[in-house]
């Protein structure tokens, strides 16, 4: 079942000289209700706002009638690619613009796995904006709280920034990698792995300017020991975890899903927490029940305020 909704077209604003690019979304002939959201995609080979496609889709399906902000990250998708080496202060200054002059308004911020830490910065910079926070799939305890050497992260990013970086992400734009590393890392399922996510990354990918925003992952800039600064988010905050979760890192891949949902629950002020069927990318493998769960903790800020 598809839901009617009304999506702008694609829309810019221009911050630090960059134009970025975003998209709104609300249901059609129903008046917006609730608390808007700010949608915070992943950052990886080929990812961008798109990656939330099923997900606002099933929102609407469900009944909800919350407005959606879908903002491209710098680097990715429909924004501008500078050669630069993005970090979560960087994307968090865009996110706060983007708040301060296009939304206007506070927001739950629904964010996906390792850009948890742009969530963080931001709420630090406009906490008044934030009333509350999803964090889907985020990471395991011990590598968001794990603080990378600066030293470390511009070796790495030197390295990629070269050409063998360079041709390493042509490489890791092909659809036999993507498929590959989707179904070691990411689904719960190979099956899941479907034509509609590769051809996805196949097209993201294909500017090669968007390495820059992938090798700035990669070189762990969001890595910057984060323990302190979780503990100090006073907004409600819900952890929605997979029941096969797993960590690309290896210091996190000891730990079960219901430790890491401890950790977090353990450390969060205000902090709540679930399980959802998948592994890794919950709005997209799982989106029918990544909606169903989070929906009622949404409603429930909505009427707060």
């Amino acid at each position: 079942m598809q839901a009617s909704i009304t999506t702008t077209p694609t829309q810019f604003y221009t911050w630090q000289n960059y134009r970025c690019a975003y998209e709104v979304y609300q249901p059609n002939n129903i008046h917006p209700a609730g608390i808007p959201l700010l949608l915070i995609h992943p950052i990886g080979v080929g990812l961008s706002g798109e990656f939330w496609q099923r997900f606002w889709n099933e929102w609407y399906t469900q009944g909800n009638q919350n407005i959606i902000y879908n903002p491209d990250l710098i680097g990715c998708g429909k924004s501008d690619m500078p050669h630069v080496a993005y970090t979560p202060q960087d994307l968090a200054e865009q996110l706060q613009y983007f708040l301060q002059t296009v939304v206007q308004k506070p927001v739950v911020l629904v964010v996906q796995g390792a850009l948890f830490p742009v969530a963080i910065e931001l709420v630090k910079k406009e906490s008044n904006l934030v009333k509350g926070l999803v964090l889907s799939g985020p990471p395991a305890w011990p590598v968001i709280t794990k603080q990378s050497s600066t030293t470390q992260q511009k070796l790495i990013w030197n390295l990629l920034d070269s050409p063998l970086g360079n041709a390493f992400f042509r490489y890791a734009r092909t659809e036999k990698f993507l498929r590959s590393f989707s179904t070691r890392q990411l689904f719960a399922s190979g099956d899941d792995v479907d034509s509609e996510w590769l051809k996805m990354l196949v097209a993201g990918a294909e500017n090669t300017a968007s390495r820059y925003a992938v090798f700035s992952f990669l070189a762990r800039f969001w890595q910057q020991g984060y323990s302190g600064d979780i503990a100090n988010i006073q907004q409600p905050t819900l952890v929605a975890v997979g029941e096969t979760a797993s960590s690309i890192s290896k210091e996190g891949k000891q730990e079960t899903p219901d430790e890491r949902l401890a950790d977090y629950l353990a450390r969060l002020p205000q902090g709540s927490g679930v399980k959802v069927p998948g592994r890794n990318v919950l709005p997209y493998e799982s989106t029918k029940e990544f909606v169903s769960a989070i929906a009622p903790f949404i409603t429930a800020l909505s009427q707060k305020n």
